[in-house]
């Protein structure tokens, strides 16, 4: 037996980063014990057979361009779950408003150029495109760091945009769709770091990075399945339906965790699970509950999803498997798939089977499917109209409350790092800070390694997790950033503590 083999570890949540955590300290000769509340690994991303033994799952999930330790991680477990990048849309109720290309096909120009020539704008003007240049400052500005987290984190997304300049029109029709889809919330409930962040990350650093493809089945089927039984096989234990009740500390050492009356004795702890689940596992947890870190998550949120399936009695032409949608409701946006065309169990199925994802959907979450299933058909045939008259022959309806991350003004400050108060304990997460730079399942699965290589380093031995960085910064992005860095800290010298952070 090893020296590693002899150390224990639990890690809490079996998403992107509980699985990556797992996954790696298993690889290393750790006895490590991975606890899911649900019935199965895969958190948001899991997916399951209805009752007539259709594949589902919560959401279809996108793997943009910059995911480079997803993708490792798949070329690492010899699986080939992807689509090819595809080419997306965007729909309002005038119909097609933007169509993508490849990014990556197109020649290169520097960053952003790319993004603002290629993308094919049918009806936004150009005079209104170019309001968003005075954009670019902010976008300079925010370098990830925490002292620019800080400063432009209490402002919202749509303050940020009016300070700026940008148009209403630019505003209405380009970038409250983004963060509908891309920060779940519109644009005055969401963090203008966030905003940053995020709109950098997946559209603006380089050319390539808004291209997308796509698992071709449910996430589950294609990787977790996969890569749970080579956890299994490296000694890992994964069990499932089991929530964490509390947790035993010793000299601010977590020696054990409770999931009702068993027991989980440990040298070390990982919590990988989002924030309303944290929140509950807090709230039942007299030593959790003790600490201001984890009290003060009681001020974090998060926001419904509504995921539908559509099986329609023929097939219709859809031209692009993947489109979003904006203008349908006031605070909500949504996508639509096209499974036919993405996932292999529908590319022979007589109709078509249709993906149909709603973002901040708290006022649709309340109704009945069969108020649901009309709706969805009314808004698909607001994009294409031969989905009005399809009949839909069979459907599948989940509702996810509290689902995703909410990156709200002033979110920031009570968001954890990897490292907490109790020596022993850490945190990963799309919602943990860290300055990888990354979003979203990429986000989620380096911090689950950022984790587990703090396991490492604490209890030592075996090699910490590579993680690939986030592609650097263009040139000119790089000069325009030193500038901004050198100008701010000559000003912020004369006048420390002037301005409103």
């Amino acid at each position: 037996m090893t020296q590693a083999e002899g150390k224990k570890v639990v890690v809490v949540g079996a998403g992107w980063a509980g699985l990556g955590a797992t996954y790696h300290l298993a690889k290393q000769g750790y006895a490590v014990t991975l606890l899911e509340a649900g019935p199965q690994p895969g958190g948001l991303v899991a997916g399951w057979k209805t009752a007539g033994g259709r594949s589902v799952e919560a959401g279809i999930h996108g793997f943009w361009y910059p995911y480079r330790n997803i993708f490792a991680l798949v070329d690492e477990l010899h699986l080939q779950p992807f689509t090819p990048y595809t080419h997306s849309s965007q729909y309002s109720p005038a119909g097609l408003e933007v169509e993508s290309p490849l990014f990556q096909a197109m020649p290169y120009l520097p960053s952003p150029l790319g993004t603002f020539l290629y993308t094919r704008f049918k009806r936004l003007p150009l005079v209104d495109r170019l309001s968003a240049l005075p954009l670019l400052y902010a976008v300079i500005d925010f370098d990830n760091s925490d002292a620019a987290w800080r400063r432009y984190d209490k402002v919202t997304a749509r303050e940020l945009f009016k300070q700026f300049g940008v148009s209403a029109r630019l505003y209405k029709e380009s970038f409250e769709p983004m963060l509908l889809v891309g920060l779940f919330a519109p644009g005055e409930q969401c963090s203008a770091a966030a905003a940053l962040g995020m709109l950098y990350y997946f559209i603006l650093a380089h050319q390539p990075d808004f291209d997308v493809r796509w698992c071709r089945g449910t996430v589950g089927e294609q990787i977790f399945r996969p890569w749970v039984e080579q956890i299994e096989q490296l000694g890992g234990r994964v069990l499932a339906n089991q929530r964490v009740s509390d947790v035993e500390v010793s000299d601010n050492r977590v020696t054990a965790v409770r999931c009702g009356d068993e027991r989980f004795e440990t040298d070390a702890v990982i919590f990988s699970v989002g924030i309303t689940g944290m929140k509950k596992i807090v709230a039942g947890s007299p030593t959790l509950r003790s600490r201001p870190e984890f009290r003060n998550l009681s001020n974090l949120g998060a926001v419904d999803v509504l995921a539908t399936r559509l099986w329609c009695d023929r097939k219709i032409d859809i031209p692009l498997p993947s489109n979003a949608c904006f203008g349908f409701h006031q605070t909500t946006g949504w996508t639509f798939f096209d499974l036919n065309a993405l996932h292999d169990d529908y590319r022979s199925e007589p109709g078509s089977v249709i993906e149909v994802d709603y973002y901040h959907a708290n006022q649709l979450i309340p109704l009945d499917d069969e108020q649901i299933v009309p709706l969805v058909q009314a808004n698909l045939a607001g994009c294409i109209p031969a989905f009005g008259e399809a009949k839909i022959i069979d459907h599948s309806v989940i509702r996810l409350p509290q689902a995703v991350s909410h990156f709200a003004p002033g979110s920031y400050q009570y968001l954890l790092p990897s490292a907490t108060s109790f020596s022993n304990l850490f945190m990963s997460g799309d919602w943990i800070i860290t300055r990888h730079g990354s979003w979203s399942q990429e986000k989620a699965y380096v911090t689950g390694l950022e984790a587990a290589n703090r396991v490492i380093g604490q209890l030592g031995p075996g090699q910490p997790a590579k993680i690939l960085p986030v592609i650097p910064d263009e040139p000119h992005i790089q000069a325009a950033r030193a500038v901004n860095r050198a100008v701010r800290s000559a000003v912020e010298g004369v006048l420390p503590g002037f301005w409103l952070p």
